[in-house]
């Protein structure tokens, strides 16, 4: 690939990370539940679930977790990291404010978490001591490069690997969330940004559906 291939890219993703392009690039009219309701939230769900890989990853208290077992609760899955200067701040405490209000029906079938953009920095104690600042709830994932890069495929959830070698480096990734159903499946997405008002109404809808 050329310089200028990789630069078209580069810029491809970036527009992606901020527009939530990859969203749209990957489900089609036909593949969505237009539920006028959850739609309206940001919330787009696909008419049939698919199929997360078995890849294995840490979470925040060190144990294996594998992807494609993320079930009996509705999952939220944000791809930031504990280094981030806004954007994962900002969504981590909109989240809490968010399951704390819900119904407590619904907030006992949600599960947030924080996907590590930053494994070079991410340990599991990192992330359960950033964690631990917005909601001792939330859980933390974090795995080698090449198994992140997977996972955030499967999810359509695309970040920008960062140069570790520069000093306070950042990483450039998105605000969307993926949402895996009960059933371990990827069942659609909520688009950034949040209007915390309306997905407390609509999120009930949801969560306490199936």
């Amino acid at each position: 690939m050329t310089r200028t291939e990789i630069t078209v890219a580069v810029l491809i993703i970036v527009a992606a990370l901020g527009a939530g392009w990859m969203i749209e690039k990957v489900v089609s009219g036909r593949d969505l539940d237009n539920n006028a309701n959850l739609m309206q939230a940001g919330i787009i769900l696909l008419q049939q679930g698919r199929p997360m890989p078995a890849l294995r990853m840490t979470d925040e208290q060190g144990l294996p977790v594998v992807v494609n077992e993320l079930k009996g609760t509705w999952s939220l899955l944000f791809f930031g990291y504990t280094f981030c200067p806004d954007i994962c701040p900002t969504t981590l405490a909109q989240l809490r404010e968010i399951k704390r209000a819900l119904p407590a029906k619904s907030a006992e079938r949600l599960q947030v978490y924080l996907v590590s953009v930053d494994p070079n920095r991410d340990t599991p104690a990192q992330l359960k001591d950033y964690l631990s600042y917005f909601d001792k709830s939330f859980k933390g994932l974090t795995a080698p490069e090449g198994i992140l890069a997977q996972f955030s495929t499967a999810t359509s959830m695309p970040y920008l690997p960062a140069d570790t070698r520069q000093p306070n480096y950042t990483v450039q990734h998105g605000g969307n969330l993926a949402i895996i159903g009960p059933d371990g499946q990827l069942r659609g997405f909520i688009r950034a940004p949040f209007d915390t008002r309306v997905l407390l109404k609509a999120l009930p809808d949801m969560l306490e559906g199936s």
